[in-house]
């Protein structure tokens, strides 16, 4: 699933809070869920999922989730917790995550926070926006409208955000025009206001790694290989026999899922869904590598690669 969130702009670390939150953030295939599993060894650790893909029990491979050997070395939570019949919005993930984490620290483990996905990091930490819920006749008409005609509407309702979203982006298009015309104020108007962010109350140890890129290329596509052959399409298969699965599911549109669909309706052959897929992943990888490149806080350590030994040093997270 692909997101294109906002900086993360705001103050979100409290050093004198005790309550210690580690984050480890980066593009797919950088090596995230490994290194947080190892801090979490080293740390008397929890981890706590923040990919957006990951949440849906559905996609175990597809998503890279951590397979069941690594998932009995530490906790883990919110991986695998949601059906992919329901949509998991940022502000209901960031629910269930604070909540892990509050779990963590009574309980006196380290919450490690690991993922990809920006907007659901900056939800849980700057809070979210009060925009109050859409009027279904207004939902209905604007998901109803081809998206050329949704974007040239936006444009004259919305300026800004029509100059600011690609005419092709079905979802984020519908969004801004839904909320402007249900509330009559723009959605940048009410995310200027937020709540609800645990930032300040936190002690936050970030870490964002960004491997090479041509090193994160490789990675990208050695794995959908390894998907392909172990389990992925079997995913697919069992995902599209569901009868109780809506057509417009985000679970449906998981990189992988599509391409894999395709394929097994006869309209492409393997190699050329498995070469769809890798494309897809690899756009995907660098959007997210210039997003954590440029976007958080320039203080965020931004590492290619990362020591085995002393990772609560690495990390500055004393006792």
């Amino acid at each position: 699933m692909v997101s294109r969130p906002v900086a993360i702009s705001v103050a979100v670390n409290n050093p004198a809070s005790n309550k210690k939150v580690a984050l480890i953030a980066g593009p797919t295939a950088s090596g995230k869920s490994a290194l947080a599993i190892a801090l979490a060894e080293n740390a008397d650790g929890v981890v706590i999922n923040a990919d957006a893909s990951q949440v849906y029990r559905d996609l175990r491979v597809l998503s890279a989730r951590p397979d069941t050997a690594d998932e009995a070395r530490v906790p883990h939570h919110l991986f695998g917790y949601r059906d992919g019949a329901a949509a998991c919005s940022a502000a209901q993930w960031a629910a269930d995550a604070g909540a892990a984490i509050d779990a963590a620290h009574r309980e006196g483990h380290l919450p490690i926070l690991v993922g990809g996905t920006g907007l659901y990091l900056r939800t849980l930490l700057e809070g979210i926006a009060p925009v109050p819920e859409i009027d279904a006749a207004v939902r209905a008409e604007v998901r109803a409208m081809p998206v050329a005609d949704a974007h040239q509407a936006l444009t004259r309702e919305d300026p800004a955000a029509a100059a600011r979203l690609a005419p092709a982006d079905t979802t984020r298009v519908a969004r801004a025009l839904e909320v402007v015309r249900s509330t009559g104020r723009t959605l940048a108007d009410w995310q200027a206001t937020r709540s609800g962010g645990i930032g300040g109350s936190i002690e936050l140890h970030p870490l964002i790694l960004l491997p090479e890129r041509a090193e994160l290329v490789a990675r990208c596509d050695a794995r959908l290989v390894e998907m392909f052959d172990h389990g992925g399409v079997e995913e697919v298969a069992a995902l599209l026999a569901r009868t109780d699965l809506p057509s417009d599911a985000p679970v449906r549109r998981a990189i992988g899922v599509p391409e894999i669909a395709a394929m097994l309706a006869g309209a492409l052959t393997r190699e050329a869904a498995l070469a769809a897929a890798q494309l897809a992943t690899r756009r995907y990888a660098k959007r997210q590598y210039t997003w954590f490149r440029h976007q958080p806080p320039a203080d965020w350590p931004r590492i290619s690669q990362v020591p085995k030994d002393n990772l609560k040093q690495y990390f500055n997270i004393n006792p």
